[in-house]
């Protein structure tokens, strides 16, 4: 019986610390819940057990469990991510499972250091709020720790407990030997920070190298730019922190870590950037905004440049611009067969009013707006648009970028805009009272308003407009259409395997197994095409909602933002972002788990083949 327990549970039975009665009930529950828990994870929820004793059972008593086992029993880390980390290391065999976990952002280096003190038996030392006793340094050369990699912490019981980056290697034990013969225990801490600890008690007598060749700032920013636009990045992220520079990259609307540079590299990159967005290189106390092009392979790519002051140094976030395949003809944007109809009969079609798409930042509000400006771009309709910036450039229309350092504001913009004789006005996006209110009254004369905003769903977009002192009757007879999304992951094509969700999952959206059992589920086991993240791509989904009579009459009610989802479920077929993205699930294009990430659930979803009925989907 305890060999189904599992060598963990089975060495906290023999120490008495739990009893076999418990441990039984906890598998029970586990089993249950499905397989998101561990039952080291379900016996601390039942109170059977602590994370402290489980520790110290574990570094007193050395088991055969491998590292990634014990990640995985421990509750560290997920079964999936272990056997990513594992198809990696196949790829490249030179690397160890630890490095890959830390690297691919699995786990942090002190949590997977942790566990390697549990595997190995040693104890952990967390060198970022454990104190260093100095009187463990007396008479101690610092070069000498740092050419063993290793640190003297502080006395116990007489002997000294020394951090070691590597506890097997008989070079840094041996030359801990030479200093403390055999009066030391070993401790273990993290690589990074035994080195940090050294050079502030060496008074910056250790120098870090030198930044130099490929890795000089010219090398940095523009490699990493490149590499950005190769992997298929939407923004790159400098930071600089206490020991560091890291770079990550926003892919598929997730980041990624891409590489790690000494600290004194930041200086230099920041300095390097602010030349080629024009930004004023001698500030460094103030927040700054630029841009700059940056050619690539033949291809010019617009760079948008945030630099963020921090206790650091200055945070850079560079987000890319005028990608040459965002502007997505409008029968591609993802829209599900009846949505997309009805979208072009009742929105796009139409002569006036305000139409709005609505999302948090990153949701993809901005390629869908392009897609329809493009779809109703003609030779005889007048298009202008003012935006902050103009982030892709469109054919036959005319485009405006807001530069408040000249007074070319919003404000400015759009009161000028109405006197172009536009038939469609595009505002990049509804900010404040100001803008909501010129939208309000250009469709009141007979323009057409496409506009973009920041609310979780299309209700809460009718709710914030009310909450913007816009009179309900005015909302009621100039906005058209809300349209709400998100955009999800998609399972990459490559590595896609069936799955069956479990319990917990299927009890979130109130759904029986039977509920979904006909549907292709599939998820991504990690494969070198999608990164090892089952992810290849995004898809978006959509909230359509389109006012009708019943809609209108409940806003001049003034009803709440129930109601209005209500109402407009039963009389305008709204299908809501979770169930269209349910739907998109039940076609394997994504999964449960990504939808669980993105989208709110503000009501029960129906059943499957009703959202796909209403959807028009086979």
């Amino acid at each position: 019986m305890n060999s189904e327990l599992g060598e963990i549970v089975s060495l906290l039975l023999k120490e008495e610390l739990l009893t076999e009665e418990n441990a039984l009930y906890a598998k029970r529950v586990q089993s249950k819940l499905g397989s998101g828990k561990t039952l080291i994870d379900t016996l601390k929820d039942l109170k059977y057990i602590n994370e402290t004793q489980v520790k110290e059972v574990l570094r007193a008593n050395h088991l055969s469990l491998r590292i990634g086992d014990l990640l995985v029993e421990f509750g560290y880390l997920s079964q999936e991510k272990l056997n990513a980390a594992l198809n990696i290391q196949k790829t490249e065999p030179g690397k160890r499972l630890g490095q890959i976990i830390v690297e691919k952002q699995y786990l942090s280096e002190n949590a997977f250091i942790d566990a390697l003190s549990i595997q190995l038996g040693f104890r952990f030392i967390d060198l970022s709020i454990e104190e260093v006793d100095s009187n463990a340094f007396e008479n101690i050369p610092i070069k000498w720790c740092m050419a063993n990699h290793f640190l003297p912490v502080k006395k116990v019981k007489g002997k000294t407990l020394i951090a070691f980056a590597d506890p097997f290697s008989k070079t840094d034990i041996q030359g801990a030997e030479k200093l403390f013969g055999k009066n030391f225990t070993i401790g273990i801490a993290a690589p990074y920070m035994i080195e940090k600890k050294l050079e502030k008690l060496g008074s910056g007598a250790i120098n870090i190298r030198a930044v130099v060749d490929e890795n000089t700032a010219i090398g940095i920013v523009d490699s990493t730019i490149g590499n950005a636009i190769e992997q298929g990045a939407s923004d790159i992220h400098i930071e600089p922190f206490e020991e560091r520079l890291q770079i990550r990259f926003r892919i598929d609307g997730i980041l990624v870590l891409y590489k790690v540079f000494p600290i004194n590299a930041a200086t230099m990159v920041a300095a390097r950037i602010k030349v080629l967005c024009k930004a004023n290189i001698a500030e460094k106390r103030r927040h700054q905004d630029g841009r700059m092009t940056f050619e690539y392979k033949g291809n010019s790519f617009d760079l948008r440049t945030s630099v963020f002051v921090t206790i650091f140094g200055e945070k850079i976030v560079l987000r890319i611009l005028n990608r040459i395949d965002q502007i997505i003809k409008f029968d591609n944007i993802g829209m599900q067969p009846k949505m997309l109809e009805r979208f072009k009969k009742d929105v796009l079609n139409v002569p006036s009013g305000v139409m709005l798409i609505t999302g948090p930042t990153g949701s993809g509000k901005t390629t869908t707006l392009y897609s329809c400006v493009s779809e109703i771009s003609n030779p005889q309709t007048s298009i202008i648009t003012a935006e902050d910036p103009v982030e892709y450039v469109v054919e036959g229309i005319s485009q405006c970028s807001i530069d408040p350092k000249i007074n070319l504001t919003f404000e400015e913009t759009l009161r000028h805009i109405v006197r172009q004789d536009p038939d469609v006005i595009v505002i990049g996006e509804i900010r404040d009272n100001y803008s909501a209110n010129v939208a309000v009254q250009a469709a009141l004369t007979g323009h057409k308003v496409l506009t973009s905003f920041h609310t979780e769903d299309s209700i809460s977009g009718l709710i914030r407009l009310m909450n913007m002192d816009i009179e309900p009757f005015l909302i009621s007879s100039t906005v058209i259409c809300i349209l709400a999304q998100r955009l999800l992951r998609k399972v990459c094509s490559h590595c896609q395997e069936p799955y069956t969700p479990s319990s917990s999952d299927l009890k979130l959206l109130g759904y029986t197994p039977d509920d979904i059992k006909k549907y292709p589920l599939v998820k991504g086991k990690g494969c070198p095409v999608c990164n090892h993240t089952g992810y290849k791509g995004r898809i978006p989904v959509f909230e359509l909602l389109v006012l009708d009579d019943f809609v209108k009459e409940a806003i001049l009610d003034c009803k709440s933002s129930y109601e209005l989802r209500r109402i407009s479920m039963e009389t305008t077929g709204l299908v809501t972002l979770m169930e269209d993205a349910l739907s998109k699930v039940s076609l394997g294009i994504t999964t449960l788990e990504e939808t669980f990430r993105c989208i709110p659930r503000l009501l029960a979803p129906r059943p499957i083949y009703e959202i796909n009925r209403l959807l028009g989907v086979s």
